[in-house]
């Protein structure tokens, strides 16, 4: 009997041995329970698959696609907030791709492109071709080194447009604006910005627009008396001869008969300070019998003039031979 257990309990499937099998039916109601717990998990394993394509129908994903391609937009689908934080994000990334390859800033006017697309600013686009006009050099991109010129570059009309679509922060009420409205914003119609007293040629009064219509209503200046207002007059008068003085000067230089001029050529050269710095002179060249050296520099108020998008020039004229007695112009 024990040795037909074995066989008997081997076809009923495979099932759990039972506790004691005296007999050959014992066998049945175990195979029909080991029946019935394979059908039981079939049913749980489709119950498991039937959710799990209702959710990725809710997450808008095709359950037929590939199984990567599911948990991608699960993902995306499920994590909404995340989807949120990444459309704000938007304008932050759409700066860093808009912006100018050399000052990182969004341009305010036109915008430049090299040959393979880099993006420039009007104002650094000709700070970098005017650098190389006085280097002598050819003007190239900051990104990929190509040749740059106003014939080789032209205008990104796509990149203009986008940009003055982004929004800009006004810098008096901190609201935000298209770039295209905000210029207009900042000198019409923000009730925060800046302005003067309408007395302001002896009222030094500044402040917040919405404030200047209480301002005018205390102004001093109108109760001013006749000496008061010959005082600040007399200030204006001293201001104006001095700035005529300097226009005579130079018209008068203008009004000679015989005008000579001299042609020059600057040269570039650099410092040896740890922070170089650029600067351009001339050759030796004769003037009034005199020898004279002709000096310029390149933002020569700044302490590092390499970091400056600006451009400043000062010049220097250097007597170079020796005089016994003072000259006359």
């Amino acid at each position: 009997m024990a040795a037909m257990s074995g066989p008997e309990e081997r076809d009923a499937g495979g099932g759990p041995a039972a506790p004691s099998a005296p007999s050959a039916a014992a066998p049945g109601p175990a195979a029909a329970a080991a029946l019935g717990g394979g059908g039981e998990s079939g049913g749980a394993e489709e119950a498991a698959a039937a959710a799990a394509a209702a959710l990725l129908l809710e997450a808008g994903a095709d359950p037929d696609a590939p199984p990567k391609k599911r948990l991608r937009a699960a993902g995306s689908g499920g994590g909404g907030a995340e989807g949120a934080a990444g459309s704000v994000k938007l304008e932050e990334r759409l700066y860093s791709v808009l912006c100018c390859t050399v000052c990182l800033d969004l341009p305010k006017a036109s915008v430049y492109q090299c040959t393979n697309g880099h993006l420039m600013c009007a104002g650094c686009f000709i700070h970098l071709l005017a650098d190389s006009r006085l280097k002598e050099e050819q003007a190239t991109c900051p990104n990929c080194r190509c040749e740059i010129s106003k014939s080789l570059c032209c205008r990104n009309l796509a990149v203009e447009k986008a940009v003055s679509e982004l929004p800009a922060e006004c810098g008096f009420c901190a609201r935000q604006f298209p770039r295209s409205l905000l210029e207009r914003h900042q000198k019409e119609e923000c009730q925060d910005r800046v302005t003067q007293c309408k007395y302001k040629r002896s009222c030094p009064w500044q402040g917040p627009f919405h404030e200047l219509s209480v301002h005018e209503a205390e102004c001093s200046h109108p109760t001013k008396t006749g000496n008061e207002l010959m005082d600040i007059l007399d200030e204006m008068d001293q201001t104006r001869k001095k700035e005529m003085q300097l226009y005579n000067s130079i018209f008068s230089l203008l009004s000679f008969e015989k005008i000579g001029y001299t042609e020059v050529q600057f040269r570039p050269y650099r410092t040896d300070d740890f922070i170089t710095r650029l600067y351009y002179e001339t050759p030796r060249l004769t003037v009034l019998n005199q020898t004279w050296v002709l000096k310029a520099r390149v933002n020569d108020s700044e302490r590092n003039p390499n970091l400056s998008c600006k451009r400043t020039l000062s010049f220097q004229l250097i007597l170079k031979s020796k005089v016994n007695s003072p000259m006359e112009c």
